[in-house]
């Protein structure tokens, strides 16, 4: 589908919890943030719901995401009830690893297709430091991954201004010995994220090059975002720069958002949007006409008999209204 700017949108990402088990520096405060009640998140069935009707506007990829999504119970189940769905091409998941391992098998048996896995550093005292986790608890996960080579496995690194320089390079050395795409991500003002001195694409791939000699742009397309990526003698994996601020990619966006909350938002910078929770459980029964056409019968609940033959007055019978 097309947005007003003639964009193609074709991918979402779906909050399924606001919750976090590590308080990086940039993203949560050390105390935590307000905690939505389990009553306003999203349902399983709901975001089942939306997806299917997303799919057949031409939503094609998803991505879970959180908080960390992998606190909340059972999103292997999840993952299963989407890749069901017509239309929906990939089902990936962006975590920060800690918990993955636990979670993989179940995953891999649902059908995940990706894995974003967050790490800023490799190095285990400045990882704490930035994190509050353990960086130990990645690289395990990291190594569980081999085990399942149908799952696409990329590592994130938020470029703050104060990491070191060897430990780019040392991210880097994980792409070059392992079939992982490494990528950096230019720091957004947005949150706690405002705070925050960035580094910029142009300082990471200079600092690369000066090591691992020229990169050559890749001209395979690695996933659904907007990184950019290139390739660099003797790497099993590639290297990506995600820059929202020095090379912006608004006109070239396919993306849309749902928060846990189930608000939809057509970008992550802005608030506008729109609260599809309340239409959900304010409508929560789905009904068609038996001569509706098959797209309204496709996301119907249930489906009654024509106008003609007293559509309406079975519909409410059936649902013991009246």
């Amino acid at each position: 589908m097309k947005d007003q700017f003639g964009r193609e949108i074709d991918y979402i990402r779906i909050s399924v919890t606001d919750r976090c088990n590590l308080r990086c520096r940039y993203c949560m405060p050390p105390e935590g943030v307000p905690l939505v009640s389990h009553e306003e998140i999203l349902r399983f069935d709901e975001i089942e719901r939306l997806v299917k009707i997303f799919c057949a506007k031409g939503i094609k990829h998803v991505k879970i995401t959180g908080g960390e999504p992998l606190v909340r119970r059972d999103v292997s189940v999840l993952v299963r009830r989407l890749k069901q769905l017509s239309g929906l091409e990939t089902v990936s998941l962006t975590t920060n690893g800690t918990l993955l391992t636990a979670h993989l098998a179940a995953l891999a048996e649902a059908g995940l297709d990706a894995v974003n896995i967050s790490m800023d550093t490799p190095f285990a005292e400045r990882y704490h430091a930035i994190t509050g986790g353990r960086v130990e608890d990645v690289f395990r996960a990291l190594d569980a991954c081999e085990a399942y080579p149908q799952i696409r496995v990329k590592l994130n690194c938020v470029l703050l201004a104060d990491i070191p320089p060897k430990d780019i390079i040392a991210l880097a050395d994980i792409a070059r010995s392992r079939h992982v795409d490494v990528r950096y991500i230019e720091m957004m003002p947005i949150g706690l994220g405002g705070a925050f001195e960035g580094m910029k694409q142009e300082t990471v791939l200079e600092l690369l090059q000066s090591v691992y000699g020229p990169a050559e742009p890749c001209g395979e397309k690695r996933g659904q975002g907007p990184a950019v990526y290139w390739n660099f003698a003797g790497f099993c994996g590639g290297v990506g720069v995600i820059s929202p601020i020095s090379h912006m990619f608004c006109s070239r966006c396919n993306r849309i958002r749902l928060t846990a909350e189930g608000f939809l938002k057509p970008c992550l910078q802005y608030a506008d949007g729109a609260d599809l929770r309340l239409l959900l459980r304010h409508a929560a029964i789905g009904v068609a006409m038996g001569n509706a056409v098959d797209e309204v019968k496709e996301h119907a609940n249930y489906i009654t008999t024509s106008v003609d033959e007293d559509g309406v007055a079975n519909a409410l019978k059936h649902f013991s209204i009246i």
